[in-house]
């Protein structure tokens, strides 16, 4: 005895469907989100990993002083990860039918994180703490929005949330020790 299950589409409507909406690429009538405002966030989340990529790799090239080699190689390994994000935030616009914007001009305004540089190894421990708190408050809030409506583009964001946390936490690790005191209060 079969059991019809009223969740799933007939396949023949699927292809049908599929046939009949060729060009809209990746998005399908079942993305429950609204497409122009998805590209608009993500641009957004693609101008902060920008500027986070240029902050880590100023920061993994300029930091001078005592231990700063291994403080130069973290941030580093940061601003590779960062470009990790900005890739599949980029790709993921494409997905969606927009285009990625790379332009300069604006970033710092389009950017929910800030370029600081820092005076000293500290101060730039510091901004780059902040700048990850940012991003982990920002992408915890657009992971809510996305939710169900775009679950690909929530887990991408989960997956970058994941590794700002890490980030987080490293730089508040960089900053107890260079500082030489116990740890922040969590």
């Amino acid at each position: 005895m079969t059991t019809k299950q009223p969740f799933l589409t007939d396949v023949k409507q699927l292809r049908a469907q599929a046939r009949a909406q060729i060009e809209k690429g990746a998005v399908t009538p079942t993305y429950k989100g609204d497409v122009k405002q998805a590209i608009d966030i993500l641009q957004t989340v693609l101008a902060t990993e920008l500027v986070c990529i240029l902050r880590y790799t100023m920061h993994a090239i300029a930091a001078t002083g005592i231990s700063s080699e291994s403080v130069k190689e973290e941030f580093q390994t940061h601003a590779k990860e960062e470009h990790e994000h900005a890739l599949a935030v980029a790709e993921r616009i494409n997905q969606l039918g927009g285009k990625p914007n790379f332009n300069p001009e604006g970033l710092a305004t389009r950017s929910a994180s800030q370029y600081a540089e820092g005076e000293n190894l500290v101060d730039m421990i510091k901004e780059n703490l902040i700048a990850e708190r940012i991003a982990v408050e920002h992408y915890q809030e657009l992971i809510r929005y996305f939710g169900d409506n775009d679950p690909t583009t929530r887990t991408m964001l989960e997956g970058i949330l994941s590794k700002e946390e890490e980030h987080a936490n490293d730089m508040h690790d960089l900053l107890v020790a260079h500082e030489g005191r116990p740890p922040l209060k969590k």
